[in-house]
């Protein structure tokens, strides 16, 4: 796991939250059971989550796992999150966010693993985002290929499919790199909203 700046695919993740319209906010998204604003929600918890990681401030925010609560925006997100992307992107570019060990989603794990996380996570959720509201979406490629190392070897866990991935979805052995991380991701990079149900809460 090598250091990413993870500037670049914030920014991105950022531009894609702000074309959402309010319309938009009730739409389904490849994550089951997660509507438009409950990815939005997980983005701004996580963005929190992963910069207080990043900082070794362990707490509430890094202690609490992704399955406490259906996550949800809030008043203010639009302006909320893209700070706290910001604020995420700057504190991964202190070398020493890299090194050492940290704590995120309440699991203990060395800080280089807690930054291919947060880059797998960017560039998936960004995906699910861009699907579910028809934007065009092409990834930063660093984060990309970070991403993709950490799902390679997720993919090899014994323990798979459950917790925040489900089984992989086979992709062509020449597809996109991008198409190779969504399926590895559990995901099927042909998702379309026509094909999915309303999201539970939505």
């Amino acid at each position: 796991m090598t250091m990413v700046d993870l500037g670049p695919q914030t920014r991105i993740v950022a531009r894609l939250a702000a074309s959402v319209t309010d319309e938009q906010l009730t739409a389904a998204t490849p994550c089951p059971d997660l509507g438009v604003r409950h990815l939005l929600g997980h983005l701004l918890m996580l963005s929190v989550a992963f910069r207080d990681a990043a900082r070794k401030d362990l707490g509430p925010t890094t202690d609490t796992g992704p399955d406490a609560a259906l996550p949800d925006i809030g008043p203010g997100w639009r302006e909320r999150l893209p700070e706290a992307l910001e604020e995420l992107a700057a504190a991964w570019r202190d070398p020493a966010a890299w090194t050492g060990g940290t704590r995120a989603g309440g699991v203990d794990l060395p800080g280089a693993v807690a930054g291919a996380v947060v880059a797998d996570e960017l560039v998936i959720h960004a995906w699910d985002l861009a699907r579910a509201t028809g934007q065009a979406y092409t990834p930063d490629p660093a984060a990309l290929d970070s991403a993709l190392v950490f799902l390679r070897a997720a993919a090899g866990d014994p323990t798979r499919g459950g917790g925040i991935f489900g089984p992989a979805v086979p992709v062509p052995a020449d597809a996109p790199l991008l198409d190779r991380a969504v399926g590895l991701s559990g995901r099927d990079p042909a998702w379309s909203p026509q094909a999915a149900p309303r999201a539970a809460g939505a």
